[in-house]
């Protein structure tokens, strides 16, 4: 006699039955309409898979035993932070400058992902990477395969400067180590050279592009204003990486190449120290914004301060850029210029980026515009603000939640208490 089986029926019927997907309910305490720029009371973000589903008003129960509730009602609930300017593989100590002589990929690939894990924690999900050896490509893409967690990278790969300039890799060492770097490791002399060396950056994997328009404080060079590039090749550079869809950052703390970098068409202008009026009303024209940098620039006049903390060529860099940038800020934000959040970690301990929020505030922006510049406007010039941003539905699930309301007191970002990126929690106190 022989049975028939009915394992096909049975997997068959399996197979069709509907499966309920997880959903998390998160009941917020008042959320941060990051578009109005005011705080609303007591909503239910609805989250499945990586994206906000719905929100709704009041504190709305799960609609099945298998969906999860996160109870945030007496907490404040905020669109994940947008930092656009770190330097996640590194941060500044006394032994910082020896690194490059003794420390291998491996041992930066390590450092890196600690940063990372800092700058998430700290409720930043999303950062631009403004330069380092390229390790920064390979953490990029190793955080968007789940493989550790960070936030959100999108990279210049290696900055861009010219020999002898802000990012010449070679600066600070003795002759026989010095060799003549050029467009492949991000040095170029020539317009030529300065196309060649987008499109290494671009083979490399890079996000888009960083230059040194002028001399920097950090750099073992002697000055930290001067222009580094002509107008011709910032041009070249601006043309090449638009033809290739990626937009231009630039490094400048001197007003002539400051200048010369907003007339040939970068997107942001990071530090900006010396800024005149003449470049910040070409910066209105242009719609090319200041990413200041307040607490990089704080740190560095602190630290100038310690003896041996930096080499002695840094430190009067560091005691005469560093004080002028908060000013500065204020200055530029009450011409009219537009603005960007950014800080420049690594050059502070990663994971102290809100304290950037502080600064902007003291030097006359508002709490709600000092939000939005790290939701919204940073969304935009990084082209996601139909993703990133706001909470709202069809957007990532990227939420941190603080125990204050930042519109009273802006502090309060410095202690987050809960992350949320892509809809996974990675942080609930």
């Amino acid at each position: 006699m022989k049975f028939k089986s009915h394992l096909p029926l049975f997997v068959a019927l399996f197979i069709s039955l509907p499966v309920l997907a997880q959903k998390t309910y998160i009941h917020a305490g008042q959320i941060f309409d990051a578009a109005k720029g005011k705080m609303i009371k007591n909503k239910t973000l609805v989250i499945e898979g990586k994206k906000i589903t719905n929100v709704l008003d009041g504190w709305v129960a799960a609609e099945n035993p298998t969906d999860n509730t996160l109870d945030l009602k007496t907490k404040t609930v905020l669109p994940g932070l947008i930092d656009m300017h770190v330097h996640i593989e590194s941060e500044y100590t006394p032994q910082a400058y020896m690194g490059k002589y003794k420390d291998d990929d491996a041992d930066r690939a390590f450092d890196a992902a600690q940063n990372a894990q800092h700058t998430l924690m700290a409720g930043f999900t999303t950062v631009r990477d403004m330069g380092g050896t390229g390790v920064n490509i390979a953490l990029r893409d190793a955080i968007a395969q789940g493989k550790v967690p960070g936030p959100r990278i999108f990279s210049a790969e290696k900055a861009i400067g010219t020999t002898g300039g802000h990012a010449d890799p070679t600066n600070g060492s003795r002759k026989e180590l010095m060799g003549d770097p050029g467009p492949r490791d991000g040095v170029i002399n020539s317009p030529d050279e300065a196309r060649e060396a987008v499109r290494h950056r671009y083979k490399n994997g890079a996000d888009c592009i960083k230059i040194t328009a002028t001399g920097g404080v950090t750099s073992v060079a002697k000055n930290g204003q001067n222009p580094q590039f002509t107008y011709e090749e910032i041009k070249a550079i601006v043309d090449t990486a638009t033809d290739y869809g990626m937009h231009v950052a630039a490094h400048a703390h001197g007003d002539e190449g400051m200048y010369r970098a907003v007339l040939a068409g970068v997107k942001t202008i990071e530090h900006g120290t010396l800024v005149s009026e003449r470049t910040m009303e070409l910066m209105k024209e242009k719609q090319t914004y200041l990413v200041a940098t307040i607490s990089a620039g704080k740190h560095v006049a602190k630290m100038a301060k310690i003896k041996g903390f930096f080499p002695e060529i840094i430190v009067p860099k560091a005691i005469a850029i560093g004080p002028q940038i908060q000013a500065t800020f204020g200055r530029a934000y009450k011409t009219g210029v537009p603005i960007a959040f950014g800080t420049d970690a690594g050059v502070f301990p990663h994971g102290e980026n809100a304290q950037e929020f502080v600064y902007m505030v003291e030097a006359g922006m508002p709490e709600h515009e000092a939000l939005q510049h790290a939701m919204i406007t940073n969304a935009k010039l990084l082209g996601v603000a139909d993703e990133l941003g706001q909470l709202l539905p069809g957007y990532t699930a990227d939420i941190i939640a603080v125990g204050q309301n930042p519109l009273d007191d802006i502090t309060t970002l410095q202690n987050v208490s809960f992350v949320m990126k892509e809809g996974q929690v990675y942080k609930n106190n």
